[in-house]
């Protein structure tokens, strides 16, 4: 379990997260040794190719959609399954890092998580191509928590607030060259070289993981509640199967969505009743019981259906109904990256003033900018596409920060690393299951808003008389019928598309009442 794992330099982490941000350091950047360098810099490049596959794999889309003859929800999957993949193996790091050695699990990790892209690169199946993605998600889990962990217990405490910043400085590097690098690769050559450019990094990462965590070898031996672990798993793969496959099985009229859903309710019955009654839960239901975490895990979970669903929007709505090349999608997509910068120039000063004001204007931004794209048309621009993902960007990152320092300001020191595992399943499940929950929305209102507007082509339609329609889209020819049949088509997958947005819009919004039950007092805790 998270919080019996017991880490190196135990002395040097924070009393509370709050003091870990707003320690006033008393040291500098130039007491910063070279091996204390090398370190940080080595859990940026292990961060920096997990952040990069999320972005590659949605400028993608579109190319492995027709390569592999997939549909538009069949193809969400290539998301979604790695999303939920890295939510159920999550929790298991702080385990695995204590029986394994800190050192093993990220070479483990990112080995693994190299194989398994150099695999999506070789699939010649949907299927495959899914596996290899889940197998990217589940050892790609321990990436960023065991860096996190890494960089906290080697910096002295009053530079934990600097190296923090310039950890998630460099973090979001990824999400930035991920889509520029990866379209201008995938347009060059094709899909399969987007996942192959991660394999010589992921060499190179492992090598200095090998040698600079020499000293993070220490393990002990920690009880794992595999009941818990394993039912949380089962009732979290329920719930998505049910979403993902739903539209298409026609939901509770399909004897395998009714499957999905028994078993995951049965599954969440046995992980909450366990959880109450065992000594040892896989995660203690007493965290919810601080009022500023509970609430930061219904944010987190906001925040984690913002992170990725217009990443994963955008890229069908461009090359499907604009015609956009792949290295113009990855272009306007790394707008949200530099948002994401340009916010981390102002948010640690202005989550130290007013956190709860930073994470509601964070959280409107997003919630404006959602709202802007369902304005869009099948006549937007590329800067309507770069000015809304950009101030996405900038709200996800001025909210991010000051959402989590509140969610931990509270919890005691012994709760902080069992509490980051929960954290972390809740921000990715939000993205796996709204992720579906968009695409499922927008298939179903293409579809009847094809249906619906079908039913105004016909002979006694005046308006299809008008000179000049008559010639392109006449209706008595097979050639003008298609090309009407393809025009309404897009205009029903427009309105999708928008009515997606303004369900991304009213859930940004939805977070914002609630920051403001959140305490700004800490704790000494111990």
């Amino acid at each position: 379990m998270w919080r019996n794992s017991r880490l190196p330099a135990a002395g040097k982490v924070p009393h509370s997260a709050y003091e870990m941000i707003t320690a006033t350091p008393r040291l500098s950047l130039f007491s910063i040794s070279p091996r204390q360098w090398l370190i940080l810099l080595t859990v940026q490049l292990s961060s920096l190719l997990f952040g990069m596959t999320i972005t590659l794999a949605n400028v993608v889309l579109p190319q492995i959609r027709g390569a592999l003859s997939a549909t538009q929800d069949e193809i969400a999957w290539v998301i979604t399954l790695n999303l939920v993949a890295t939510a159920v193996a999550t929790p298991m790091t702080g385990w695995l890092a204590s029986r394994l050695g800190w050192r093993a699990v990220m070479f483990c990790g990112v080995g693994g998580f190299t194989v398994c892209s150099f695999l999506c690169g070789l699939a010649s199946s949907l299927d495959a191509l899914i596996l290899y993605r889940v197998g990217q998600g589940l050892f790609g889990a321990v990436i960023m928590p065991m860096g996190q962990a890494i960089v906290l217990a080697t910096f002295a405490r009053e530079l934990h607030a600097t190296v923090m910043v310039i950890w998630g400085f460099g973090s979001v590097i990824g999400p930035v060259v991920g889509p520029v690098l990866g379209s201008v690769i995938a347009e060059t050559y094709d899909w399969r070289a987007v996942f192959f450019m991660i394999v010589p990094p992921g060499l190179l990462a492992m090598a200095f993981i090998w040698f600079v965590f020499s000293g993070y070898t220490e393990r002990t031996r920690t009880r794992l509640d595999w009941t818990g672990f394993l039912a949380l798993s089962v009732a979290i793969t329920g719930v998505q199967l049910m979403i993902d496959r739903g539209q298409r099985l026609d939901w509770f009229e399909s004897p395998e969505i009714i499957l999905d859903a028994a078993v995951a309710a049965i599954a969440f019955w046995i992980f909450a009743a366990h959880s109450l009654t065992s000594a040892h839960p896989f995660l203690d239901p007493r965290l919810l019981l601080n009022r500023n975490f509970a609430i930061g895990l219904l944010i987190a979970f906001v925040m984690g259906m913002l992170a990725f669903t217009s990443l994963t929007l955008f890229p069908g709505l461009l090359h499907d109904l604009r015609g956009y090349p792949d290295s113009a999608i990855g272009e306007l997509l790394a707008a949200r990256g530099i948002g994401n910068w340009v916010a981390f120039l102002v948010v640690v000063p202005f989550s130290k003033r007013f956190p709860r004001f930073s994470v509601a204007c964070g959280l409107m931004a997003q919630a404006y900018a959602a709202w802007s794209m369902a304005q869009l048309d099948l006549n937007l621009s590329s800067f309507d596409v770069f000015w809304t993902n950009a101030l996405q960007g900038f709200g996800f990152g001025l909210a991010f920060t000051p959402m989590t320092v509140l969610a931990f300001a509270t919890l005691r020191t012994h709760q902080i690393a069992e509490a980051s595992g929960v954290f972390t399943l809740v921000r990715n499940f939000g993205s796996s299951l709204f992720i579906s929950v968009a695409v499922v929305l927008l298939v179903r209102s293409t579809t009847e808003n094809y249906a619906r507007m079908t039913e105004f082509i016909n002979p006694f339609n005046k308006a299809l008389a008008f000179y000049g329609i008559s010639d392109p889209w006449n209706i008595e020819t097979a050639s003008g019928l298609m090309r009407l049949s393809n025009e309404i088509q897009r205009q029903a997958a427009m309105i999708g598309y928008v009515n997606s947005f303004h369900l991304l819009a009213l859930v940004a919004a939805v977070g914002v009442p609630l920051v403001w039950f959140m305490r700004l007092r800490t704790i000494q805790a111990s």
